[in-house]
Protein backbone atom coordinates (compact mmCIF):
# COMPACT_ATOMS: atom_id res chain seq x y z
CA UNK A 1 0.00 0.00 0.00
CA UNK A 2 1.37 3.18 -0.92
CA UNK A 3 1.88 5.85 2.18
CA UNK A 4 -0.40 9.01 1.28
CA UNK A 5 1.74 11.89 0.66
CA UNK A 6 1.78 15.35 2.91
CA UNK A 7 2.97 18.71 3.17
CA UNK A 8 5.99 19.86 4.24
CA UNK A 9 6.92 22.92 5.88
CA UNK A 10 10.84 23.93 5.92
CA UNK A 11 10.92 26.64 9.12
CA UNK A 12 14.03 28.62 8.20
CA UNK A 13 15.63 29.83 11.56
CA UNK A 14 19.35 29.43 11.06
CA UNK A 15 20.01 33.23 10.41
CA UNK A 16 21.96 34.87 13.27
CA UNK A 17 19.69 37.80 12.83
CA UNK A 18 22.75 40.87 13.28
CA UNK A 19 20.19 43.87 12.61
CA UNK A 20 18.36 42.99 15.29
CA UNK A 21 20.99 43.77 17.90
CA UNK A 22 20.54 41.29 20.92
CA UNK A 23 23.28 38.47 21.81
CA UNK A 24 20.37 36.10 20.93
CA UNK A 25 19.57 35.75 17.16
CA UNK A 26 15.88 37.45 16.81
CA UNK A 27 14.24 34.01 16.37
CA UNK A 28 15.73 33.10 20.13
CA UNK A 29 14.36 35.99 21.75
CA UNK A 30 11.30 36.15 23.95
CA UNK A 31 7.80 36.71 22.45
CA UNK A 32 4.89 35.85 24.99
CA UNK A 33 7.00 34.42 27.20
CA UNK A 34 9.09 32.05 25.46
CA UNK A 35 11.04 32.04 22.29
CA UNK A 36 9.54 33.58 18.93
CA UNK A 37 10.03 30.36 17.48
CA UNK A 38 8.07 28.14 19.62
CA UNK A 39 5.06 30.43 18.37
CA UNK A 40 5.83 29.97 14.63
CA UNK A 41 6.30 26.36 14.81
CA UNK A 42 3.10 26.12 16.86
CA UNK A 43 1.16 28.39 14.45
CA UNK A 44 1.79 26.35 11.52
CA UNK A 45 1.11 23.05 13.44
CA UNK A 46 -2.43 24.39 14.17
CA UNK A 47 -2.52 25.01 10.64
CA UNK A 48 -1.97 22.15 9.16
CA UNK A 49 -1.72 19.60 11.78
CA UNK A 50 -0.86 16.52 9.32
CA UNK A 51 2.32 18.51 8.17
CA UNK A 52 6.04 17.47 8.41
CA UNK A 53 8.33 20.01 9.26
CA UNK A 54 11.66 20.11 9.12
CA UNK A 55 13.33 23.17 11.17
CA UNK A 56 16.94 24.56 10.14
CA UNK A 57 18.91 25.83 12.87
CA UNK A 58 22.54 26.69 13.16
CA UNK A 59 24.48 24.26 14.39
CA UNK A 60 25.68 26.63 17.41
CA UNK A 61 21.83 26.96 18.07
CA UNK A 62 21.20 22.99 17.97
CA UNK A 63 21.86 22.60 21.62
CA UNK A 64 20.53 25.97 23.07
CA UNK A 65 17.37 25.35 21.37
CA UNK A 66 16.86 21.87 23.16
CA UNK A 67 17.37 23.24 26.38
CA UNK A 68 14.75 26.39 25.62
CA UNK A 69 12.19 23.56 24.60
CA UNK A 70 13.46 21.42 27.69
CA UNK A 71 12.44 24.36 30.12
CA UNK A 72 9.31 25.73 28.02
CA UNK A 73 7.82 22.06 28.12
CA UNK A 74 7.76 23.01 23.97
CA UNK A 75 6.45 19.66 22.11
CA UNK A 76 9.21 19.10 19.77
CA UNK A 77 7.99 15.36 18.65
CA UNK A 78 8.17 15.14 14.99
CA UNK A 79 10.68 17.92 14.37
CA UNK A 80 13.09 16.95 12.11
CA UNK A 81 16.26 18.91 12.55
CA UNK A 82 18.49 20.09 9.64
CA UNK A 83 21.58 22.28 9.78
CA UNK A 84 22.07 25.86 8.46
CA UNK A 85 24.42 26.79 5.53
CA UNK A 86 26.33 29.42 4.96
CA UNK A 87 23.46 31.24 3.33
CA UNK A 88 19.48 31.38 3.80
CA UNK A 89 19.66 29.07 0.10
CA UNK A 90 22.60 26.78 1.37
CA UNK A 91 19.87 25.88 4.37
CA UNK A 92 16.75 25.15 2.48
CA UNK A 93 19.26 23.18 0.24
CA UNK A 94 20.17 21.54 3.19
CA UNK A 95 16.86 20.98 4.70
CA UNK A 96 15.59 19.79 1.27
CA UNK A 97 17.72 16.52 2.08
CA UNK A 98 15.84 15.97 5.35
CA UNK A 99 12.24 16.13 3.80
CA UNK A 100 10.39 12.98 4.58
CA UNK A 101 9.97 10.64 1.32
CA UNK A 102 6.18 10.77 1.92
CA UNK A 103 6.28 14.34 1.20
CA UNK A 104 6.06 14.79 -2.20
CA UNK A 105 3.54 16.93 -2.96
CA UNK A 106 4.20 20.16 -2.20
CA UNK A 107 7.16 21.77 0.11
CA UNK A 108 6.18 25.30 1.83
CA UNK A 109 9.25 27.64 2.95
CA UNK A 110 8.47 29.87 6.11
CA UNK A 111 10.65 32.29 7.84
CA UNK A 112 11.18 31.18 11.53
CA UNK A 113 10.61 34.99 12.74
CA UNK A 114 7.34 35.15 11.20
CA UNK A 115 5.25 34.46 14.47
CA UNK A 116 2.05 35.92 13.22
CA UNK A 117 1.32 33.00 10.24
CA UNK A 118 -2.41 32.14 10.60
CA UNK A 119 -5.02 29.30 9.23
CA UNK A 120 -6.81 31.75 7.15
CA UNK A 121 -3.51 32.40 5.09
CA UNK A 122 -2.51 29.32 5.01
CA UNK A 123 -5.45 28.21 3.32
CA UNK A 124 -5.31 30.83 0.61
CA UNK A 125 -1.86 29.24 -0.09
CA UNK A 126 -3.08 25.65 -0.35
CA UNK A 127 -6.39 26.77 -2.63
CA UNK A 128 -3.68 28.07 -4.70
CA UNK A 129 -2.08 25.01 -5.77
CA UNK A 130 -3.65 24.23 -9.15
CA UNK A 131 -2.53 22.01 -12.07
CA UNK A 132 -0.01 23.13 -13.93
CA UNK A 133 1.13 26.20 -11.01
CA UNK A 134 5.00 25.92 -10.20
CA UNK A 135 4.75 28.12 -6.86
CA UNK A 136 2.48 30.22 -4.74
CA UNK A 137 3.11 33.32 -3.14
CA UNK A 138 1.57 35.54 -0.68
CA UNK A 139 2.18 39.15 -0.93
CA UNK A 140 0.86 42.26 -0.18
CA UNK A 141 0.48 45.86 -2.38
CA UNK A 142 2.98 48.68 -1.33
CA UNK A 143 1.88 51.06 0.93
CA UNK A 144 4.58 53.50 1.02
CA UNK A 145 6.10 55.51 -2.09
CA UNK A 146 8.76 53.86 -4.00
CA UNK A 147 11.90 55.25 -5.68
CA UNK A 148 14.06 53.85 -8.17
CA UNK A 149 17.58 54.57 -6.99
CA UNK A 150 20.31 54.50 -10.14
CA UNK A 151 23.90 55.31 -9.98
CA UNK A 152 25.43 58.09 -8.58
CA UNK A 153 22.43 58.44 -6.33
CA UNK A 154 20.10 59.88 -8.68
CA UNK A 155 16.53 58.65 -8.05
CA UNK A 156 12.73 58.52 -9.81
CA UNK A 157 9.48 57.75 -8.87
CA UNK A 158 7.75 54.55 -9.49
CA UNK A 159 4.62 53.28 -9.64
CA UNK A 160 3.69 51.08 -6.43
CA UNK A 161 0.76 50.13 -8.12
CA UNK A 162 2.55 47.41 -10.41
CA UNK A 163 4.87 46.26 -6.98
CA UNK A 164 4.18 43.63 -4.56
CA UNK A 165 5.64 42.59 -0.85
CA UNK A 166 6.30 39.06 -0.58
CA UNK A 167 6.25 36.76 2.48
CA UNK A 168 6.47 33.74 3.47
CA UNK A 169 5.42 30.54 3.54
CA UNK A 170 5.80 30.43 -0.12
CA UNK A 171 4.34 27.20 -1.41
CA UNK A 172 6.19 24.60 -4.48
CA UNK A 173 5.41 21.43 -6.07
CA UNK A 174 8.19 19.41 -3.71
CA UNK A 175 9.93 17.45 -7.67
CA UNK A 176 10.49 21.32 -9.24
CA UNK A 177 11.94 23.06 -6.01
CA UNK A 178 14.28 20.28 -5.61
CA UNK A 179 15.32 20.89 -9.14
CA UNK A 180 15.95 24.47 -8.74
CA UNK A 181 17.99 23.78 -5.85
CA UNK A 182 19.98 21.39 -7.80
CA UNK A 183 20.25 24.02 -10.68
CA UNK A 184 20.66 27.02 -8.54
CA UNK A 185 23.84 28.83 -9.13
CA UNK A 186 25.49 32.27 -7.19
CA UNK A 187 24.38 34.38 -3.88
CA UNK A 188 22.27 36.39 -3.15
CA UNK A 189 18.80 34.74 -2.87
CA UNK A 190 16.25 36.54 -0.68
CA UNK A 191 13.51 33.51 -0.94
CA UNK A 192 12.83 30.66 -2.46
CA UNK A 193 10.89 32.21 -5.27
CA UNK A 194 13.93 33.66 -6.46
CA UNK A 195 15.83 30.48 -6.98
CA UNK A 196 12.86 29.11 -8.27
CA UNK A 197 12.66 31.55 -11.05
CA UNK A 198 16.57 31.76 -11.58
CA UNK A 199 16.41 27.60 -12.59
CA UNK A 200 13.36 28.96 -15.15
CA UNK A 201 10.09 28.08 -13.14
CA UNK A 202 8.14 31.35 -13.10
CA UNK A 203 4.36 30.19 -13.36
CA UNK A 204 3.50 31.35 -9.68
CA UNK A 205 0.34 32.46 -8.68
CA UNK A 206 0.27 35.33 -5.93
CA UNK A 207 -2.54 35.12 -3.17
CA UNK A 208 -2.87 38.05 -0.46
CA UNK A 209 -0.89 37.69 2.39
CA UNK A 210 -1.54 39.07 5.65
CA UNK A 211 -0.11 42.99 6.78
CA UNK A 212 0.13 41.49 10.39
CA UNK A 213 2.63 38.41 9.09
CA UNK A 214 5.53 40.46 10.04
CA UNK A 215 9.06 39.59 10.14
CA UNK A 216 10.40 40.24 12.99
CA UNK A 217 13.84 42.33 12.45
CA UNK A 218 13.84 45.00 15.03
CA UNK A 219 13.18 44.98 18.64
CA UNK A 220 10.25 47.59 18.51
CA UNK A 221 8.71 44.41 16.02
CA UNK A 222 8.48 41.88 18.91
CA UNK A 223 5.82 44.51 20.63
CA UNK A 224 3.99 44.69 16.97
CA UNK A 225 4.02 40.66 17.08
CA UNK A 226 3.26 40.65 20.52
CA UNK A 227 -0.36 42.98 19.86
CA UNK A 228 -0.95 40.68 16.70
CA UNK A 229 -1.28 37.81 18.34
CA UNK A 230 -3.65 39.01 21.18
CA UNK A 231 -0.74 37.87 23.62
Amino acid sequence: MTQQSRDCYIIVAAGTGSRFGSQLPKQFCELAGRPLLMTTIDNIRSADPQAAIVLVLSQAMMEPWSEMCREAGFDTTGIIIAAGGASRAESVKNALASVPHECDGWISVHDGARPVVTEGLISRITEGRREGVQGVIPAVAVTDSLRLVKAGGRSHAVDRSIYRAVQTPQSFPAALLREAYRRAVGEGFTDDASVMEAAGFSNFVLVEGDPRNIKVTHPADLDIATLYLGK
